[in-house]
């Protein structure tokens, strides 16, 4: 999950590593580092922690690194090796003559090591990266040419891998390849970037090349060579970028995250568009490519997610239920790609991913199409891998999400399931005119409600106040809406690192109670609806054990203003869209808790948003 950069060309390279580096951070953030082609060497430069550290070692050698224009940067979420600056990408061979930066995980490092350590390499890390580093040189001391070295070395590896290569030997080459890891190639006027996804890139050039797995690149100021895993050259399709530099900007919010919860009003709208235009009409979903054939055959619906992406995905299987009547299964991919699953050319598996480059899902749905399912993909990255493999897509539209915490990506996500659920429902005929026309009419509210929750953040405010000293919080909920409960919790763990949990509420009473006391704070979602009455009668059950309660709620009804020590209070919506709208003050709840506590809003520790290992 780490991010890596590469720059070829006539400018300065320093800054313009260090800034792709910076706009990579959501992808790891451990410890940093850069090599850079000087006269005579490849010089090094490594830190551990956040990138403002080495921007510090940086500093202090200006002078040696201001000429040159060739170098390769790295920015680490760490899997095998403490955080420390030994463990810090760029990694080189034992004579620093060839250096490179990798993303992904050596699944067979140990036994490539043992055969290193033979040859007589002496590890410094505890790093599998650095066996490839040792192994790539040594192909080069037989060949002489670090695109075939690197060709050789690709055929020994087993596992996930984004690599950037270079030598002292070669002034101006960069070679580039991947397996199972996400790289990018921006095109500019004499120059080539490389980056691990396009924020690194987008400053510099709108025109990219996206590698295919096994594809090695060797790239000059002047001169692009690609060929496949057989030596074969093939001819690179240059596309253009469909993201604007000014999408990385705060635009005057304290975080990306405030900016990005401020965003969802237009998110809603941005996707809705072109698909959804009256609710006389029917919905455009372009991208679907399920035939009439394929929905009188579909027998059941397969949704893989992990994270937030799985919670969007649960109550899209409550909605493909009710608005379709087709059984559907909701698993996390890490689960269900090391089981036995029932899948058949009869099953619609729905891949769900922000960035599109989960490595789980992405296995769980190569699994899948291997057995004959269409594959439906939910993305909000359209240049994906998982998008690459779809044979269905749902753009989310929610553009770039710097926050590692995800907020618009998961309203949008939320979305593309309600068109997909209406979508199915119109073509199956399985809803009356007079529902769907309802539900697509609620729909097109949703971005007025939204905003309405954005303009009045008071009450938000003033309960992250008072629970913001808790150790533990639950949240609580019933029906569509548990999967909001275990959304919310997941954002104040995140961000905040308060161990928060979300039930079913009537659940609470077969275990979860026993932790009630007048310390614990219980948020119930309580919106109106059919299980309404329901939720009530379980926050009072907490409320008789002295919990603290907060009612997250559209009802007017005296009985709340009794029971709850706060309540923050949302427009009124249709139940079975309630969790578009509960949704917002859970983010604003997790976001002001955290700044209270003084968090690290955008990079909370240990994460990264882009999971591409398993």
């Amino acid at each position: 999950m780490c991010g890596i950069v590469g720059y070829v060309g006539l400018k300065p390279v320093a800054d313009i590593l260090v800034d792709g580096l910076e706009q990579l951070e959501y992808r790891g953030y451990d410890s940093s580092g850069i090599a850079v082609k000087t006269d005579s060497k490849i010089a090094v430069y490594k830190a551990e922690g956040k990138l403002q550290n080495l921007k510090d070692v940086l500093r202090a050698h200006t002078s040696e690194i201001t000429t040159a224009t060739m170098g390769i940067g790295h920015i680490r979420w760490a899997t095998h090796g403490a955080p420390t600056v030994v463990n810090a990408h760029p990694h080189t061979c034992n004579c620093g003559s060839l250096v490179i930066v990798h993303n992904g995980i050596i699944e067979n490092y140990k036994e490539l090591k043992e055969k290193m350590e033979k040859l007589g390499c002496v590890f410094k890390s505890q790093t599998d990266t650095e066996t490839v580093a040792h192994l790539i040189a040594h192909k080069y001391a037989q060949t002489k040419d670090l695109t075939k070295a690197v060709s050789l070395a690709a055929q020994e590896i087993e596992g996930a891998y984004a690599l950037c290569v270079m030598h002292n030997d070669l002034k101006n080459t960069l070679v580039v390849t991947k397996r199972n890891a996400p790289l990018v190639i921006g095109v500019g006027e004499g120059e080539y970037f490389v980056a691990s996804d396009v924020p690194a890139i987008i400053k510099h050039t709108k025109k990219a090349i996206y590698l295919n797995d096994n594809q090695i690149a060797t790239l000059t100021p002047d001169s692009l060579k690609l060929i496949n895993s057989n030596g074969e050259e093939l001819s690179p399709k240059v596309e253009v970028l469909p993201w604007e530099p000014v999408a990385l900007s705060k635009m005057g919010y304290k975080h990306f995250m405030l900016k990005e919860i401020h965003e969802q009003p237009d998110v809603i709208r941005n996707i809705l568009f072109g698909k959804l235009h009256t609710p006389a009409e029917p919905i455009i979903l372009d991208e679907v490519k399920l035939t009439q054939k394929d929905l009188k055959d579909l027998n059941r619906i397969q949704i893989v997610a992990c994270g937030t992406s799985l919670h969007a995905a649960m109550v899209g299987k409550y909605l493909i239920e009710q608005f379709c009547n087709i059984p559907v299964d909701v698993e996390a991919s890490s689960e269900y790609i090391y089981r036995h699953t029932v899948t058949d050319e009869h099953t619609l598996v729905v891949g769900v991913s922000q960035s599109g480059e989960t490595a789980d899902t992405i296995t769980a749905i190569k699994q899948s199409q291997a057995r004959g399912s269409h594959i439906l993909i939910i993305t909000n990255r359209p240049d994906s891998a998982m998008a690459r493999l779809a044979d269905s897509l749902i753009p989310v539209n929610a553009g770039i999400e710097v926050s590692v915490a995800a907020t618009k990506s998961y309203i949008a996500q939320l979305i593309s399931f309600y068109l997909l659920a209406l979508y199915l429902a119109e073509a199956k005929g399985s809803l009356d005119k007079s529902a769907l026309e309802s539900f697509k009419a609620e729909m097109m509210l949703l971005p007025q409600k939204v905003e309405q929750v954005l303009g009045t953040t008071d009450d938000i405010q003033r309960c992250a106040r008072v629970y913001s000293s808790t150790k533990d919080f639950i949240y609580i909920a019933r029906g569509i809406n548990y999967p909001t409960a275990l959304e919310g919790a997941l954002k104040l763990k995140e961000i905040s690192y308060i161990n928060a949990t979300g039930y079913p509420a009537g659940e609470l009473k077969h275990g979860p109670i026993a932790m009630l006391d007048e310390t614990m704070p219980v948020l119930s979602i309580l919106m109106n609806g059919s299980v309404y009455e329901k939720l009530l009668s379980n926050s009072e059950e907490a409320k008789a054990r002295n919990a603290r309660m907060i009612a997250l709620t559209n009802s007017k009804d005296k009985k709340v203003e009794e029971l709850f020590d706060n309540i923050i209070r949302v427009p009124d919506v249709q139940e079975l869209f309630s969790p578009v709208i509960a949704m917002i003050p859970l983010q604003l709840l997790a976001y002001y808790i955290a700044e209270f506590l003084g968090k690290d809003v955008d990079q909370p520790r240990n994460l990264a948003k882009s999971v591409t290992v398993e």
